[in-house]
């Protein structure tokens, strides 16, 4: 696994509230939007914070740490291609890591997984073929 973090996602309550709050509020341009689903906001070259509806991201990342002062969060470490999903979670399990969701193909086109380190912090593994990601990929030299 690379050492690399592409995305920084924050399960949130109403994403069309977080959506006004860091867009309106605060003058960050979204990148990508499914209203009322997810926003991505571009934070650096090769890093997007995802405001992500709480229930979906349960359904695929598993449930919630809802214990108070503990906020949902998922790191991603995204792939140039479908099979390095599989990959590189396999390595993170190898290593110690605890499966939390297997890789499978997803609704929006790509694919992910996830497992959780020795303290429990949950990574995501992804491939997304969407433009915002090759974008990514090649911010990271991995794509030309």
């Amino acid at each position: 696994m690379d050492q690399r973090l592409n995305f920084i996602t924050l399960a949130v309550a109403d994403p069309a509230a977080s959506r006004r709050f860091y867009a309106d509020g605060l003058g960050w341009e979204p990148a990508f939007e499914a209203p009322g689903e997810v926003v991505f906001f571009r934070m650096a070259p090769t890093i997007v914070l995802s405001l992500w509806r709480a229930d979906d991201f349960e359904a695929e990342a598993g449930p919630l740490d809802r214990e108070p002062g503990r906020a949902p969060i998922t790191l991603s470490h995204n792939v140039p291609t479908p099979e390095q999903v599989d990959a590189v979670i396999a390595d993170a399990v190898r290593a110690g890591a605890r499966l939390v969701a297997a890789a499978k193909d997803r609704d929006w086109g790509g694919r992910s997984g996830y497992f959780a380190d020795l303290d429990g912090y949950r990574w995501e593994v992804a491939y997304n073929p969407g433009p915002l990601d090759k974008d990514l990929m090649r911010a990271a030299g991995l794509l030309p």
